[in-house]
């Protein structure tokens, strides 16, 4: 909304209202407020959902100091869910497709963590929202996003391609004033058609239309909504997993969206995308305001939920981080770098899968069932070997780092 206003003020030339039309400085206008909103504000609604006794139960699984968590407030997710909005809505612009999606997906994922934890709270139903509505809440959004972004005319790439190029029905050679497209090697092209990022392959490009042979984007959805259904619902219950050490799932989060920051940034400016020869995405600069309040909401939570924890998020919040990066990743057409930058929550999410899969195969088999881990998720395993859980999330972050490093490092290698 102050975007709006200042736009009018420079307009009228009142000095120092431009500094509204540089995407750095909202986008650090947008972290510092997310900062000041997590930090500042979380106390108060820790407070209160200390009042109103809104504390977390926990389930006695031999871990050292698992008992010492129990009544610790929960449901913090709010505090996470306020930081990423406030700012979104205060500095970027509301009309851009893209926002209206992240904005969207945020706001529907939250919902769902809510109702999750207000059932398991206020009805003493240690199982929450039934796993089935779970399901479907993410599938609604898998549907609503895979739409917005197959569907919507304001969703189109730039890419460059060689100067005697035979357009396609749905492209269109364009120019940029901004990047220097006198090169008679390549020319840019202006396309609608859903084409997204293959890493570590030289011409690393990929269009689900294609995999169908589909030229005209008639039937393309049939797969690549559900692939969003499905990536949606994979990285937030990712999430949700890791979300079981104080500060886990937070500092997971905030450097898996440091890296995404970076990778928006590059596809939205026509320059940057010109050098590291990706696909130039426009409108999308404004995804950059967005997850710098996301990496501010996750960094200001850690306040408050570093060890000890002060607060949990809950799913409220866990949810809602998990399908913020996948809706995020799919609009930036970086969705299958998930797996690389992700590694954290995929890996967790297949600890769990192993694990019950085992026991169950050799229940079946000899009668006993065996176990993979000492326990899983993964990081509980490593309390189970007696690791500290403060050296536990440390280590985890370290490969969260290395593993956002691959991923950019991908921009380059092919």
């Amino acid at each position: 909304m102050l975007y709006y206003l200042f736009d009018y003020l420079h307009k009228l030339n009142l000095p120092g209202a431009g500094l509204f039309q540089y995407i750095s400085f909202r986008a650090s206008m947008a972290l510092i407020t997310s900062l000041i909103v997590s930090i500042f504000f979380g106390k108060r609604i820790i407070n209160l959902l200390r009042k109103q006794q809104i504390g977390e139960t926990v389930r006695d699984l031999g871990l050292a100091g698992q008992i010492e968590k129990s009544g610790t407030p929960t449901m913090g997710g709010i505090i996470i869910l306020s930081a990423i909005l406030i700012p979104t809505l205060l500095f970027a612009k509301l009309h851009n497709i893209y926002v209206i999606t992240m904005l969207l997906a945020t706001v529907w994922l939250g919902v769902i963590g809510f109702l999750d934890d207000y059932i398991k709270v206020f009805k003493k139903n240690k199982e929450g929202l039934a796993g089935k509505f779970k399901v479907v809440g993410q599938i609604g959004v898998g549907l609503i996003v895979g739409c917005i972004l197959y569907f919507s005319d304001d969703v189109t790439v730039h890419k460059r391609v060689p100067a005697d190029y035979q357009l396609q029905a749905e492209e269109q050679f364009v120019t940029h004033e901004h990047v220097n497209d006198s090169d008679v090697q390549y020319k840019w092209i202006k396309t609608d058609d859903m084409t997204t990022t293959i890493p570590f392959i030289k011409g690393n490009e990929f269009n689900y239309n294609w995999l169908i042979g589909d030229s005209n984007k008639s039937f393309g959805w049939l797969l690549f909504i559900p692939i969003v259904i499905f990536i949606v619902i994979a990285v937030s219950n990712g999430a949700n997993m890791t979300d079981g050490l104080d500060g886990l799932a937070t500092g997971t989060s905030a450097i898996i969206g440091l890296a995404l920051a970076i990778l928006a940034y590059v596809s939205s400016n026509a320059r940057f995308a010109d050098y590291l020869n990706v696909m130039y995405i426009p409108l999308a600069e404004e995804l950059v305001i967005f997850i710098a309040a996301f990496v501010g909401a996750c960094i200001g939570f850690m306040w408050y939920n570093s060890f000890p924890a002060q607060v949990f998020m809950g799913d409220t919040g866990s949810l809602a981080l998990g399908g913020i990066i996948a809706v995020f990743a799919i609009s930036i057409r970086k969705e299958l770098l998930i797996p690389v930058l992700c590694g954290i929550f995929l890996i967790e999410n297949l600890s769990v899968i192993l694990q019950v899969g085992y026991f169950k195969f050799t229940k079946r088999r000899t009668g006993e069932g065996r176990r993979i881990f000492l326990m899983a998720p993964l990081h509980h395993h490593f309390q189970k070997k007696g690791l500290h859980e403060a050296k536990i999330v440390s280590r985890f972050w370290i490969v969260g780092v290395l593993l956002a490093v691959i991923t950019i490092v991908t921009l380059k290698l092919r």
